[in-house]
């Protein structure tokens, strides 16, 4: 079973389709073991995006982050990296494959509705950015 992070950002918040993506994470057997509501502060959102840094986006990308709340969720499965990343789409939205997330509710290709950890060094880190172990259940 690996574990992947899943952030439904401040677009997909405020257009009310959290529990349109919960409702797919569900039916693709991708579980939710943590959930929570936050709104990151410029810091914390330039603390998360630290290895973009250096593109041009960076800063874009952090005051987009930082502007309303988002709800950030830990998921499991067999392949759950691999599965989730299918289930979102392309980076750019129009690029992204019929009935995916992105393709159906992205606006942009910054507001692109979900982000989810590429490699399982990554969804180490990003996990643990926004989640303690006792809020994880195990399960």
């Amino acid at each position: 079973m690996e574990r992947t992070l899943s952030i439904v950002k401040p677009d997909g918040v405020a257009r009310g389709i959290v529990g349109e993506v919960v409702k797919r994470l569900e039916a693709d057997n991708l579980k939710i073991i943590a959930m929570k509501m936050i709104h990151m502060t410029k810091a914390q959102a330039e603390g998360f995006y630290a290895v973009h840094r250096e593109r041009p986006f960076f800063g874009s990308l952090t005051d987009f982050m930082s502007s309303g709340p988002a709800v950030v969720m830990v998921l499991t499965g067999e392949n759950a990296i691999h599965r989730y990343r299918e289930l979102m789409g392309a980076t750019n939205f129009k690029e992204a494959a019929e009935g995916t997330i992105r393709r159906d509710f992205a606006t942009d290709i910054e507001k692109n509705v979900v982000h989810g950890s590429d490699a399982p060094e990554t969804a180490a880190f990003e996990i643990g950015y926004f989640f303690n172990a006792f809020e994880v259940n195990a399960r």
